[in-house]
């Protein structure tokens, strides 16, 4: 499998887990970072590669740094 797709997952299921820890629904997250609901599922689940400045403002919703996406 292409590492840039082991990467995207890893990071969406970081995301999904810090979002549950929070409570937050999907849509809830979505608002806070004032996206589409659909793209915080397909960030979560892997399927779409984001980059910096969408990673900065869920970082933002889910009070975190994007230090976030280290293992």
């Amino acid at each position: 499998m292409d590492t840039n797709i082991n990467e995207r997952k890893r990071i969406g299921a970081r995301i999904a887990a810090l979002r549950q820890a929070r409570g937050m629904t999907q849509a809830q997250l979505s608002e806070a970072c004032g996206m589409k609901a659909p793209n915080i599922t397909r960030i979560e689940t892997g399927r779409y590669s984001t980059g910096l400045d969408i990673l900065a403002k869920i970082a933002k919703a889910l009070d975190c740094t994007i230090d976030f996406i280290e293992k």
